[in-house]
């Protein structure tokens, strides 16, 4: 952990939104200070972008990168709007959402072809389907598109609703209890405190947006193209980095998120891996992203009544121009 620390040391002074300059010591070419503010605490989910600061990718591209930490609060798509911070992490729904309220925010690049969210419950209760949740109190997020989502489709019967807290505690004492979780995250907790969760996937029921994109304002990617697709480019390098070699990156994520042990994080990169690494990544390389999934995504946002049709623009939601062409790419 001294070296993982000793290169957050190294990052602190950092710029944020708008791109500075940093002359390295030694003759080293000046690298661009730019900032990307996570969605959350550090977890596997971001291991891609962590992977990349780490093995020096970023550095390689010309950059300083500094990845703030998030949490449930965090105003990641404003700050990145407002043009305070260079890039941000956030998934595909929150941007069609925030797009529709006037921000004019850009997904670059999306690791997470497929969404790892999951409604956790007790193996227990025979609950095998979402379609077959009754009888239970549910915890999930009020602000959350996915809730809205599940409140449309499923007739949840006999299904008390109550806010998510963010741990499992409650999960652990009450056999009747479920709860919105990410399937390489509570459900090993679950497990390892002796619970036998059951994992729910909320993309069986067709809302599967992408996840942990990174995006940027589009005065940044049109201004300064260059910038973006270092960005984007050294980005990709580090998630296909991530899922061969994850241990030196978990190590360094470990010691920014002491509540994600190592085995938590191990745990999490194989769960993780077939959602970055779909049939259509290894075609078209990590990161790649469909109009027809955004088109979808928006579809389902107006069924649930959180969107008006037209208002996300969702032809310019996006842009694969800065991803390499068939970068990362497995058959």
């Amino acid at each position: 952990r001294a070296a993982a620390l000793l290169l957050l040391a190294v990052c602190q002074g950092c710029g944020g939104g708008s791109a500075g300059q940093s002359e390295a010591g030694g003759g080293k070419r000046a690298l661009t200070r730019v900032a990307l503010q996570l969605n959350w605490f550090p977890e596997a989910e971001h291991g891609g972008y962590y992977a990349a600061l780490v093995h020096g990718f970023y550095e390689e591209a010309g950059l300083e990168v500094t990845i703030l930490r998030g949490g449930p609060d965090t105003p990641v798509i404003p700050e990145v709007a407002r043009g305070r911070i260079a890039f941000g992490i956030s998934n595909a729904d929150s941007l069609l959402l925030a797009r529709a309220q006037e921000a004019d925010v850009v997904a670059l690049l999306a690791p997470m072809q497929h969404s790892p969210r999951c409604i956790m419950v007790h193996a227990a209760s025979g609950i095998e389907r979402l379609e077959e949740l009754r009888g239970v109190t549910l915890a999930m997020s009020e602000a959350s598109a996915f809730s809205h989502f599940l409140r449309r489709r499923l007739p949840l019967e006999d299904v008390q609703i109550v806010p998510y807290a963010g741990n499992i505690a409650r999960f652990l004492e009450d056999p009747r209890y479920a709860q919105q979780g990410y399937v390489f995250s509570e459900p090993y907790l679950a497990r390892r405190a002796g619970a036998v969760p059951r994992a729910l996937m909320v993309s069986e029921l067709g809302f599967d947006p992408y996840t942990s994109v990174l995006f940027a304002r589009r005065e940044l990617v049109e201004r300064q193209p260059d910038l973006v697709r270092r960005m984007v480019r050294a980005s990709v390098r580090g998630w296909d980095r991530y899922l061969s070699a994850p241990e030196e990156t978990n190590r360094y994520i470990c010691a920014q998120n002491e509540a994600m042990e190592l085995d938590v994080l191990a745990y999490g990169v194989e769960a993780l891996r077939p959602l970055v690494l779909d049939a259509v990544a290894r075609r078209h390389g990590i990161g790649t992203m469909r109009l027809s999934r955004w088109q979808e995504l928006e579809g389902q946002l107006v069924e649930a009544g959180q969107l008006k049709p037209g208002a996300a623009r969702v032809q310019e939601a996006f842009t694969t121009r800065f991803l390499p062409r068939a970068a990362g790419a497995r058959r």
